[in-house]
């Protein structure tokens, strides 16, 4: 059938295919670095204490079928493994039906993760990774041509991801129909990058500018992607631009770069197509054909979503993560909270202990540290602290955890943090933890005194705790 492919989007497909290779590469690099203390066997929330209340129908993943650290460990560096001979253009030289395993491959092992990964992975960025990632199982290789239908959907998604998240700030606070939440949103997002700083003093006008220019980029630029081209490219490209003006400004996983890969499927490139590409096998076009039948009819609960009042953000409606509904910032903070956690060696805790502060590799700590470009690489610590410092609630299942491993000089929970202020022989007799109060300091501040942040004592978060059965020394 002439009408199943699109030929001039074959360099499309290509840069589609190995930058999304890269996201999956980062994405297992980030859980294989980390899982141990997170979801390991001794981790805060272990994979085991889930997987036995947790029914595979609930959860399909490998690791309901077995779990061990050494296992994940394999899963997760496979993972790498194959995302780096994605990237490298490894499914270019395998026949057509053995691409599209090696394309489900890394699939089925992130969707392994990511259904044990537990309040670590419940962010929209690890659906969207899932949803894409099924339907580059299905764009082929070079034996075949791209499927329009294949396009179709990864345009539809990429219009959910802006659409959706424009709706959500409109119908969410009253500071973006105002104009006005990036007056506060680049002090108060969970983890600044080297540049927030500097795009919270921009002056009141640009913040304005920024958040209409939001509003035309998420609420009618999606629109055109399914217009005839150029149009549908200069929507791509402007999504782009507002993407990459996005990972300037802060560190938000691999979400802004996901969505740039989604975008370029959708661009009008210069193809570098075969002469004579061969038609479609019969059995790929009735898959695909299929496949995008079973997504298009699972579209109805995103979409049901999106038009109702009561919209929800990041939600997956099924336990594989076909069509997932997505939003981001429905409401900002005004205020900016920290959870500062601090030991003791001491015998007796008081307030004049020597009490030293445990540093985090990405959230804001130390004043006079400036902020670090992690994105997209994930530090799930680091976001869920974010998350803590908004309500003890959002910490309640881990952050017990976190306090007994670093009671214990725990290795792998160190490794989470930039640096621990004890000695890996002696860790500390207690623990506690205190809230403050962070603003981005001025610019007359900023020289005077070299730091990015002041911050304020607000109250104890936790009080001085030590490890059941650790007796004082008298």
């Amino acid at each position: 059938m002439d009408w199943f492919t699109a030929p001039e989007y074959w360099t499309s497909r290509l840069v589609f295919q190995r930058a999304l290779a890269g996201v999956y590469f980062v994405a297992f690099l980030s859980a294989a670095l980390q899982f141990r203390a997170l979801i390991g066997d001794r981790g805060m929330l272990p994979v085991p204490r889930f997987t036995a209340r947790v029914p595979f129908r609930r959860a399909p993943s490998l690791f309901l079928l077995h779990y061990s650290d050494r296992f994940f460990a394999a899963c997760a560096w496979t993972g790498c493994a194959v995302a780096a001979a994605l990237a490298a253009g490894l499914d270019s030289r395998l026949p057509l039906w053995a691409a599209m395993l090696l394309w489900l491959l890394p699939w089925l092992l992130y969707l392994s993760i990511v259904n044990v990964g537990q309040t670590w992975y419940a962010f929209g960025w690890e659906s969207l990774l899932l949803e894409v990632g099924f339907l580059a199982v299905f764009l082929g290789n070079d034996e075949v041509a791209p499927p329009i239908v294949v396009l179709f959907l990864l345009r539809w998604v990429l219009f959910r991801v802006e659409f959706g998240a424009g709706l959500i700030k409109m119908r969410g606070d009253a500071c973006w129909r105002k104009l006005t939440c990036l007056d506060f949103h680049h002090e108060t997002q969970p983890m600044p990058g080297p540049l927030s700083w500097f795009f919270h003093h921009l002056p009141a006008p640009a913040h304005r500018v920024e958040v209409a220019a939001n509003h035309v980029t998420q609420l009618v630029v999606p629109v055109l992607l399914f217009a005839p081209q150029p149009v549908a490219t200069a929507a791509a490209s402007l999504m782009i631009v507002t993407q990459l003006w996005l990972v300037l400004s802060g560190n938000f996983s691999w979400l802004n770069w996901i969505t740039i890969v989604l975008a370029a499927s959708a661009l009008a490139l210069p193809s570098d197509a075969p002469s004579s590409v061969p038609a479609a096998p019969l059995w790929y076009e009735v898959l695909v054909s299929a496949v995008a039948a079973l997504l298009v009819a699972l579209s109805y609960r995103p979409v049901a979503n999106m038009v109702s009042r009561r919209q929800i953000m990041n939600r997956s409606f099924d336990p594989l993560h076909l069509v997932n509904t997505y939003g981001a910032f429905g409401s900002v903070s005004r205020v900016r909270y920290e959870v500062v956690i601090e030991g003791t060696a001491d015998d007796v805790p008081r307030e004049d202990s020597d009490w030293r502060e445990y540093e985090f590799k990405g959230k804001p700590g130390d004043p006079r540290r400036r902020p670090r470009q992690f994105a997209p690489y994930h530090l799930r610590l680091d976001w869920l602290m974010w998350f803590a410092a908004l309500s003890p609630a959002y910490a309640e299942s881990w952050f017990g955890g976190l306090v007994e491993r670093l009671l214990e000089n725990d290795r792998d929970t160190l490794r989470l943090l930039r640096r621990s202020p004890f000695p890996p022989d002696e860790p500390p007799r207690f623990v506690r933890a205190r809230l403050f109060r962070y603003r981005y300091t001025s610019w007359r501040e900023l020289r005077e005194t070299g730091a990015w942040w002041e911050r304020t004592y607000v109250r104890e978060y936790l009080p001085p705790t030590r490890l059941a059965g650790v007796a004082q020394r008298s």
